[in-house]
């Protein structure tokens, strides 16, 4: 009887710093595990070897930032069952999202010797702008066991057990005291995804919102209370602006304070 062809894994990089991928690669005994299940397929950090797909899942790291990208991620949703989008560059546009609060010209004028070469897109978008993301995983970088959690749901046909809550539950569960109420830290916690087990506020630092606003946050309800902790409306902007500035909760937050609303 003809053995059961395992399902192709595709991992594909858009505009990212490759951390994301690099947590896959740092599950290692695990990722023994994983490659047991499915047969990686592509995956240029693992491998120079690529297997033609179509493929059953597709994991995405980065954002779109040029025109070409912005083609090549229809060709990989074509081609993918599954498309994950993995890290706050590809479900928020990332760090370099930054500059859809600016000119591009200006930014480029600043970094690049000779700025004619460079030809970008006004904005650094998430995936999930350009074709239809069947989940997201939020991190910079990502939680290596969400992730294998993630896989393994696919492959076994049930919902992903991914946490949905914030920060502040985590918090809660390692007894960590709230660096916000006993020392007024402008701490993201309230309003930001579980994933990283509170690793700031267990060492006594403010979260900043690595892993991207939780499910229904009540941004504006934090702010007040920063408004109220004493901080000014250019501090409330910054807070919101840092790697996931461009998910649509922050940047809502932080544009209504920038006008001064």
């Amino acid at each position: 009887m003809a053995s059961r062809q395992k399902p192709k894994l595709a991992v594909w990089k858009f505009a990212s710093c490759d951390g994301c991928q690099m947590s896959l690669l740092d599950c290692e005994d695990e990722l023994l595990a994983v490659a047991d299940a499915v047969e990686i397929a592509n995956f240029p950090e693992a491998s120079r070897a690529v297997v033609k797909g179509p493929y059953d899942i597709s994991l995405v790291e980065g954002s779109i930032t040029t025109s070409h990208d912005a083609e090549r991620i229809h060709q990989v949703r074509r081609v993918s069952k599954y498309l994950i989008t993995i890290g706050a560059c590809a479900t928020s546009g990332g760090i370099q999202a930054l500059r859809n609060f600016s000119d591009l010209k200006g930014f480029v004028s600043y970094v690049y010797q000779s700025p004619d070469f460079i030809s970008a897109l006004q904005k650094s978008t998430p995936i999930a702008d350009h074709v239809f993301v069947d989940f997201e995983l939020r991190g910079c970088p990502i939680n290596k066991y969400q992730l294998l959690e993630l896989i393994s749901a696919l492959l076994h046909g049930r919902r992903p057990a991914v946490p949905s809550h914030s920060v502040c539950v985590e918090c809660k569960q390692r007894d960590t005291i709230c660096v916000m109420v006993s020392q007024g830290q402008p701490c993201l916690g309230p309003v930001t995804h579980a994933g990283c087990g509170a690793l700031c506020p267990s060492y006594n630092r403010a979260c900043y919102g690595c892993y991207g606003p939780m499910e229904s946050p009540n941004t504006a309800s934090l702010a007040t209370q920063l408004t109220q902790l004493g901080y000014a409306e250019p501090a409330i902007v910054r807070l919101f602006r840092g790697i996931n500035a461009y998910a649509e909760a922050f940047r809502k937050t932080s544009e209504a304070h920038e006008n001064g609303q």
